[in-house]
């Protein structure tokens, strides 16, 4: 395997992301308990985000107005402006949360620059996620950074068109099979899976991948051992 172009995910393969979101819900979870039992909740607050993706996309924003029209039908729409605002505060916590790089980034990026063009390819809130790159350090390592919109197939080939790169020489590398492995594999490109220890609900997927252009490892180390 010898990519012109080797992408990273950012949330969960760069830096620590997921458990931040657990954390508010749990927020969200002890200021509504009263209405629902927590499972409830959680699957109250995913069904709205489920929902609103075509409109609001992804990223804590979209998670926040997501809570907050959570809250309106847990309440009957009865919600006070207080608790409103408390809900509000909960997602501009997540916006302020410190970025925390995951094991061995800086010395695989290290030793991959120079050799391949690094880029991030990720979702999310582009102020959000630039910020996240900033506050990381790591953001010269890298050619270009593409916040995308979602990550189906005609998104990656968008993508790849504006990096004048061919599916066959692309190779994804992220913690989500859904969104980082499939629409990539399913273009001619490459994949590799690292998993992170939580994953949001919506990004997982019920069936093993077998393909030629795929390999799964446990630590983002490894892929120096394949290229």
């Amino acid at each position: 395997m010898q990519p012109k172009i080797i992408a990273f995910d950012a949330d969960d393969t760069l830096w620590h992301n997921e458990p931040y979101f657990d954390e508010a819900q749990d927020k969200f979870c002890e200021l509504f308990g009263g209405y629902a039992s927590k499972q409830e909740l959680l699957r109250l607050i995913l069904n709205h985000q489920i929902t609103n993706l075509p409109l609001y996309g992804f990223g804590i924003k979209a998670f926040t107005l997501s809570m907050i029209e959570s809250a309106l039908e847990l309440t009957n729409h009865s919600i006070s402006g207080q608790n409103i605002e408390k809900v509000l505060q909960i997602g501009k916590e997540l916006l302020q949360k410190p970025v925390e790089l995951l094991p061995d980034v800086i010395s695989v990026l290290e030793e991959l620059k120079g050799t391949y063009k690094l880029i991030v390819a990720t979702k999310g809130d582009l102020k959000d996620q630039h910020r996240k790159l900033h506050e990381s350090g790591i953001g010269a390592y890298f050619h270009h950074i593409e916040v995308m919109s979602d990550k189906t197939e005609l998104d990656y080939e968008k993508m790849l068109g504006r990096l004048d790169c061919q599916a066959a020489d692309f190779l994804m590398i992220g913690n989500s099979l859904k969104s980082d492995v499939l629409p990539v594999l399913n273009i001619g490109g490459h994949a590799i899976h690292i998993p992170y220890h939580t994953t949001w609900e919506y990004e997982q997927i019920d069936f093993e991948i077998e393909h030629e252009n795929f390999r799964a490892f446990e630590k983002i180390t490894e892929v120096l051992q394949l290229l």
